[in-house]
């Protein structure tokens, strides 16, 4: 998990151009490329905003850009999520569980959060797992810029979550 860079907008983009990783996040035709280059931006600038975000997360023995993980919460989120996006060819080996446990006990121990949630896409059953391997558990839905989305959410510290 590290910071964004500009030469990860080449392998971000190609990513979110999958349509099956656009379906997760609500577009199933996929991401343009203008598109991708706003949500690393916005990423990358919600560190800067709220002093927490999303890593990129990239594989430590080949260096390969493998997504996204970690925290998010602008003015129209009912509350602090952790989230996560995997490139299609490493979903599977549990890098957002991984990534998503790594954020939510950095949410606890540095913003000293107890509670956290995920916002995600009714038919996105991969992600509804990777938040069922957190512990979390539906608690509700909510509506927000046309989407009307799962909310799974858990106390915090994870500490009694399954890995």
């Amino acid at each position: 998990m590290r910071g964004w860079r500009y030469e990860d907008y080449a392998p971000w983009a190609k990513i979110l151009s999958d349509p099956a990783v656009g379906a997760g996040l609500g577009k199933p035709d996929g991401f343009t490329p203008h598109e991708a280059w706003l949500d690393m931006s916005v990423l990358a600038a919600h560190w800067s905003l709220r002093g927490f975000g999303h890593w990129v997360l990239e594989e430590l023995e080949t260096g390969d850009f493998v997504g996204r993980a970690g925290l998010y919460c602008p003015p129209d989120w009912p509350g602090i999520e952790v989230g996560w996006t995997v490139a299609r060819g490493h979903w599977g080996k549990g890098y957002a569980a991984e990534a998503g446990r790594a954020a939510c006990e950095w949410a606890h121990d540095e913003l000293e959060l107890r509670h956290i949630i995920s916002l995600i896409e009714p038919s996105n059953d991969k992600s509804v797992r990777v938040a069922e391997k957190l512990g979390e558990t539906l608690e509700g839905r909510h509506r927000t810029r046309g989407f009307e989305l799962l909310v799974y959410g858990r106390d915090l510290p994870l500490s009694d979550s399954p890995r």
